[in-house]
Parts: structure tokens; sequence; C-alpha cells
């Protein structure tokens, strides 16, 4: 992995000279892991990557390697912060012995790519005292030699990370290392700059980065962060650059963010591990509101307990659109701490087939043509939709009336010759979602591709979808024209629709980071035929007349651990 000539060469220079004898002060923990993954790599259950390998009572370093990307996932050690996360004894012990396992294997070297090594770096200082206790004198000396040979080696290599979040994995992981090391801090200043030029190259002016993934934008802003804490533990000055991407970042993801304080989950983005936006939102220091407007291509309706979040912008494009989603015009909502309209999310850990369908546009909650996504892949097998869906506009206004917006795009101009277009109101107490989704052709040139179709008799099928949480109890009700949804809160919310579609209920699933499989759920379907130029179909969703303004929600179940 990695390992061509100039990274085998960075290698044996930083293997040169005397290594750092300890910390210049003892690390504080920074990053946060998932309990129950911590579990589950207890139990010997090692999910990466999508790929799921029992091995009990095996060194992670003897486990079968099914991909390149299980390896990378198992090389950067993420898997640290989730064993700290359960933190006893046992969950030490393998810390410990996969920390020293990797480093007796290293003498050959594999994971030797810079955003793994910055990966790496991080976790072992972040968790340097769960891996030093109890440990012999030996030990200790071979685990501040092979941080000092990573980061000799990062500081020759960084710049071979990929722009965007590898390179700044790469970068933060050489600052942190060369300040927290003694006798390293040299190795610092170069990277500093670096880092600063890319906060003002990958970080626009609204605070958004190239891939529009909500929980990157979160990985880069925690990464800032800690390079920021660092500096300052350092004693050093923190460049303009840095600081102005977290003022940037930060009202970004507060308007990315749910009323349950998780992010929105599109673009290969999850909603973040709980705690964890609030933590790095605290420590930024930034106390600006959510942004006015579009924020990185999204558009956020708020009022009472709820929030919705809406795709506004085309999926992104070239090496920042590996994990894009065709997504646009689709949106999730929530309702206090309780999610209820969904994507179904990244597929990406539970393998390729269920990555691929998780970006398709039936995968989210907006609507689609019968066998056509809004965005598409090239041809050839590329990973990059390259065909994206185009805003043909958009509108954002609030009165007393809520708060709305009014958007379409062209995704399938080219292919039947129609426009989609979306318009949603969120009334001002936060009770009522109101839609309206319109396929329609525009332009002359649309009329001119649709007629033949239309003329000919041919019906174009469609679909609008709502995917439901698991934790969403849903029930057709009121004869078959509306659908009861009960939250675990206690509030009821009920969808109906124009009578202009068929409604019924089927199976969705919801794709999580952590998760052993996909977790069963399901979505409101309303099919319908597109037969002219213009199809028109209304749906609300609103809270039921009883439902008080305020429910104390204290249900505070935890979520089973898959081990």
């Amino acid at each position: 992995m990695g390992l061509g000539i100039g990274n085998r060469l960075a290698i044996w220079r930083a293997r040169a000279g005397r290594p750092a004898q300890g910390f210049v002060s003892q690390p504080e923990p920074r990053s946060i892991g998932h309990f129950a993954r911590g579990k589950q790599l207890i139990a010997g259950n090692f999910l990466f990557a999508g790929h799921l390998v029992e091995a009990p009572g095996q060194l992670i370093w003897d486990i079968p390697v099914p991909d390149r990307a299980f390896a990378a996932e198992v090389q950067g050690f993420g898997w640290l912060d989730d064993l700290a996360a359960v933190g006893d004894l046992a969950a030490r012990k393998r810390a410990q012995d996969w920390t020293y396992g990797w480093i007796a294997r290293n003498e050959r070297p594999r994971g030797w790519a810079p955003d793994l090594a910055g990966r790496r770096l991080i976790r072992w200082i972040n968790h340097s005292a769960f891996l030093l206790i109890g440990r012999s004198g030996a030990d200790s000396a071979a685990y501040f030699r092979a941080l000092t040979v990573q980061t000799r080696y990062l500081a020759r290599r960084w710049s071979k990370a990929p722009l965007g979040l590898p390179r700044f994995e790469a970068l933060t992981g050489l600052i942190v290392a060369g300040l927290s090391l003694e006798g390293l801090e040299a190795l610092t200043a170069p990277a500093l700059s670096a880092l600063a030029r890319d906060c003002r190259r990958e970080v626009d002016a609204q605070g958004g980065i190239p891939t529009r993934n909500p929980e990157d934008l979160l990985d880069v802003f925690t990464l800032i962060n800690w390079t920021v804490l660092a500096l300052r533990e350092a004693g050093r000055d923190v460049p303009e650059e840095i600081t102005a991407a977290l003022e940037r970042i930060a009202p970004t993801l507060r308007s990315l963010r749910h009323a349950d304080g998780g992010l929105a989950r599109f673009h290969g983005g999850g909603r973040g591990l709980e705690g964890r936006l609030d933590l790095a939102l605290a420590q930024s220091g930034v106390r600006s509101g959510p942004r006015g407007g579009l924020a990185m291509g999204f558009a956020r309706l708020t009022a009472g307990r709820t929030t919705v979040i809406v795709d506004c912008a085309p999926p992104p494009g070239g090496r920042a659109g590996l994990s894009a989603h065709a997504s646009t015009l689709a949106f999730e909502l929530t309702s206090g701490r309780r999610p209820v309209i969904v994507s179904c999310g990244s597929g990406a850990p539970f393998g390729d087939a269920w990555q691929r369908a998780g970006r398709a546009t039936p995968s989210h909650s907006t609507l689609s043509l019968d066998g056509f996504s809004s965005s598409r892949f090239g041809k050839g097998g590329e990973e990059v939709l390259a065909d994206r869906a185009p805003i043909l506009g958009l509108q954002q206004a609030d009165d007393a009336g809520g708060h709305h917006v009014s958007v379409a795009h062209g995704g399938w101009s080219s292919t039947h010759g129609l426009t989609h277009g979306r318009v949603l109101t969120l009334d001002v107490q936060g009770r009522r979602l109101t839609g309206t989704d319109l396929l329609e052709a525009r332009t002359p040139a649309e009329r001119k591709r649709l007629a033949p179709l239309v003329e000919g008799g041919q019906a174009i099928p469609f679909a609008i979808r709502f995917h439901l949480h698991p934790d969403v109890d849903a029930q057709v009700d009121m004869g078959g024209s509306a659908v009861s949804l009960a939250l675990k809160s206690g509030e009821i919310w009920v969808f109906r629709h124009d009578g202009r579609a068929d409604m019924r209920l089927e199976p969705s699933v919801l794709l999580e980071k952590g998760r052993l499989a996909p977790r069963a759920t399901k979505q409101i379907v309303l099919s319908a035929l597109a037969t002219g130029f213009e199809t028109r179909i209304g749906w609300t969703l609103a809270k039921a007349q009883d439902t008080p303004l305020a429910i104390r929600d204290l249900d505070r179940e935890e979520l089973p651990v898959p081990v």
C-alpha cells in the first residue's frame, strides 16, 4: 500500500537520527470513538470498508485483508478511538497488542501513505496514555521511535497526499506530532504554511468544501481545530488563514445540523458521532449562527422544533465527486430529537453494491424517474457522476406564511425533455411541511424532445419517495388516504397527498456507519405517470392536531451493541 520508490526512500531516511525521548507535554485525548464498534472489535468482529471479518482472538494484523480500502482503514488506526471509547482492560489490551504489533511488523513497512500516516500519528498521540500505561521501558522507546520515524516521513511526503481531506489529515498529523514530540518542532513550519494555503484554497468563501459532504466538512473543521489547539498549547501564533477558515466553516456546519444535533446525510456523509459536532463548535470558539441563504448548496428551513434540509445544488464532479450522490432536490426532516424523513445514506460501509445503490436518486427523499437517476455515471464504469443535474432556478423566502424554498433541476432535460421542480413550505410553528413536485417540459427544446412520447400515448412512470427513519412507526390510515407516523417522543405526524398519485408503504433501508448490516425501515411512495407537458403532485406532512407544541422527549434508549 503506497510503497513506491519515493515512499521507501523517505522511510529509510526517516529512520536516521536520534528519536524523540518523550512528549513536550502530556497530550490530551481529542478524538471521539464509537462504543458499539469498540465492542465489536473486542469480540473479534472487524467491519471495515464494507467487509466483515470474524476472527475472535486474532491480532488485527493477522486477519485476511479483503481489499485495499479495508487495509487502509485498518492502517489508519481510527479503531483506536473506538477501543478508547470502551476503555476497559479488554479494550486496552487489544489497543496495545495491535499497536505494538504494528511497530514490530513495520521493519518491513506497510500502510505508509501520507494521509494514513497523519491519521495514525494523531490517534497514537491522542491515546498515548492508553497505549503506554503498564508497558516496559523497551516498549516505550519503540513507541517513541516509531512516532519519530513517521513524523520525519511525513515531513518529506505530505505533499503527495491528495488535495482535500487526505491532505488535511497528513498536515495536521505532522503539525500535531512535531509540536508534541521533543526535538521535532522544526519540522512543522513548512506544514503550517501548506495548511494555511489549503485552508484558503479548499474552504470556499461560504465555508464549504468541494465534496459537499457535511461529515467531510466536520472532519476538516475538527482537524483544523486540533491544529489550532496544538499551536496555542505550544505558545505559537496561529496563521490568520487558519482561524479565518474556522470562522467560515462554523456557520455552515450549524446550517447543516438538524434539530437532534446530527448532520444532514448527503454525498457520502453520515450524521456524525453524537456530541462530536457540538464539541468541535465549542472548541473553535466561533459563535456565528447558521448561515443565511444556501450553505454548501443546501437550504435550511427551521421553525419550532423542526428542521428541513434540502439539497439545492448539483452533485460535485471531478476529484471531489467520488462519493457524490444523485440527491438534487432531496430533503431530510427532523422533529426535536427524532429524525423523520431521511436519506438512505452511504452504502460504503457495506460493500460496492450498497455504495452504488446508496448514491442513486431512489435512495433519497425526492422524485425519480423509473430507471433514471437525476445525475448519472459516465460510460466506462467511472465512479464520478459525469451527467450532473443542473439547477435551473432557486428562490428562498420568509413571510407570515412560513419559510419557503422553490428549486428546479434539469437532470432529465436531455433524456426525457422534463424538468423537476419542487416547492417546500414549513409553517412558522414548524408543525406543517407543504410540498409540490412538478414535472414539466419548460422550453421549446424540452417540448420537442417530449412530444413524440406524449403524442404516441406513452407515459413516463415516476415516484416520489419519502424514506423514514427506522424509529418511525408508520401505518396507512384513513382508508388509505394518509400515513400516520408515530415517533418515540410521542408526536404523531400525518402524511397526505392530493389524490393524483397512488400511495403505498414499501420497504427501505437506513445505511449507518458502525452497524454490521443495513437497518430495515419503510418509505412512503407516491407513484404516478407523466402523460403531458406538466404533471403536478401536492402533499403535506403535518403534526396531528392534538400533538402539543412541545413534548418532553426523555426516551434515551441506548443503541443495541451488535457483537
